[in-house]
């Protein structure tokens, strides 16, 4: 009728808990219950349908001939929804709260050549997004959504042909102390991408860890790592040196983690300290004694761990006492505004101090001017890293730029 409307695609949060815990009857009341609220929500004259599990969608139908009005319709129903649907269930006997993720997209006026398959895929867009909003809200689609999952695809496939073509390389960063000397350095992923040129890790690794190729990317640093390691151990001249690798909460809890590093361990024959993994913060947030048990293991192995951007996520002194690390690295967020914004000077002393009672090394990362190493030396940070010492570097610029740098020869724990 020329009209505009909107479609709203409903999916109810933690569903499968539900149907876990108390059996799929009770889920299957839950939606019959659901569908009996969404059909009080709307008009006669609004389609209410399953989709399928515990997805509805929800089309609304004469909206008026304003798009802005129209929406502000729209987002009228999709907020009553989500009231109702907060309101408890009766499952025979059983109180149950639910809440839901709803997505929106608008229904122009007139004809469209996309069929139902366009507004719906823009619906289940708008959806996901509310999911990744924290659920139990409401997320209108608009065209960057597309624009991004299109991006993500393509970056997917990219990786994809770019793991099986050998196309990733590793740059190394080096870790000074204070007299400026190389301890070690930290390995840091590349891609030179055929069309693109070096792409940096922050436009591939978040796609990397949503598909799972952070798996096979990983054990390739990591291996790659080792056996650079093994190569260094030849030589007297840099055979003290440590290679830091950067480890994300998805390989960390793969089941064959431990197994990986063992493996590029015993198949390179390199001495285990000299291999640090990088830990993040985020692996705190939950399964902790699984954790625990992992970091023990690899500890006992003799190799060295480290917590990365530390302060920026879930650590608790508690924990902290109970993690078998050797060091922690100050986030570069901290050590931007260390010297004008007297919160992150709080912050960077009060790390470094507890580093110190905890006997771990601290290490301070982004250090870009004299000035912000000179104010963390003095407050016992011990090791530095940042482009006031040196960029991170290909392979041959690295070994070019340690002949001309004193080493730090002695053990650094």
């Amino acid at each position: 009728a020329g009209r505009q409307g909107a479609l709203m695609f409903i999916d109810l949060d933690n569903f499968k808990v539900l149907n876990d815990t108390i059996g799929h009857h009770k889920g299957d009341l839950l939606l019959q219950k659901v569908a009996d609220r969404l059909m009080h929500c709307v008009r006669k004259t609004d389609t209410v349908a399953r989709l399928g599990g515990d997805e509805f969608v929800v089309m609304l139908n004469d909206l008026g001939d304003d798009p802005v009005v129209a929406e502000v319709r729209a987002r009228i129903v999709a907020e009553k929804v989500l009231t109702r649907l907060r309101e408890p269930f009766d499952l025979d006997g059983h109180r149950h709260f639910a809440t839901a993720s709803i997505g929106v997209t608008a229904l122009g006026g007139g004809a469209s050549d996309d069929g139902v398959s366009e507004p719906l895929k823009q619906a289940d867009l708008a959806m996901y997004q509310a999911k990744a909003m924290g659920r139990n809200t409401v997320c209108f689609f608009d065209p960057g959504m597309q624009a991004a999952v299109s991006a993500n695809a393509a970056v997917s496939a990219d990786l994809r042909i770019g793991l099986r073509d050998h196309q990733f390389v590793l740059y190394y960063q080096p870790l000074v102390d204070r007299e400026r000397r190389i301890a070690g350095v930290e390995a840091l992923l590349r891609w030179q991408h055929p069309a693109r040129g070096l792409v940096g890790p922050t436009e591939f690794i978040p796609v990397a860890e949503d598909t799972g190729l952070i798996l096979p990317l990983g054990q390739w640093a990591l291996e790659t790592a080792c056996a650079q390691l093994a190569v260094w151990a030849r030589s007297p001249q840099t055979a003290g040196l440590s290679i830091a690798v950067n480890v994300s909460v998805r390989q960390f809890r793969h089941p064959d983690f431990v197994d990986m590093v063992m493996a590029a361990i015993q198949s390179t024959g390199i001495a285990p300290q000299r291999l640090k993994l990088e830990l993040t913060e985020s692996l705190l947030a939950d399964r902790m004694e699984i954790t625990l048990a992992k970091m023990g293991t690899l500890k006992a192995l003799g190799v060295t761990l480290s917590l990365d951007d530390f302060g920026m996520g879930y650590s608790s002194l508690s924990l902290l006492k109970r993690m078998p690390l050797d060091q922690l690295k100050i986030d570069r967020s901290f050590v931007a505004d260390v010297l004008t914004d007297p919160n992150d000077d709080a912050i960077s002393r009060a790390i470094i101090a507890l580093a110190q009672s905890l006997n771990l090394e601290v290490v301070a990362e982004g250090v870009e001017t004299e000035a912000q190493f000179e104010f963390l030396a003095a407050q016992g940070c011990g090791f530095f890293q940042g482009h006031l010492f040196c960029p991170p570097l290909p392979l041959r610029q690295l070994e070019a730029f340690i002949e001309e740098t004193p080493l730090l020869t002695a053990p650094t724990r």
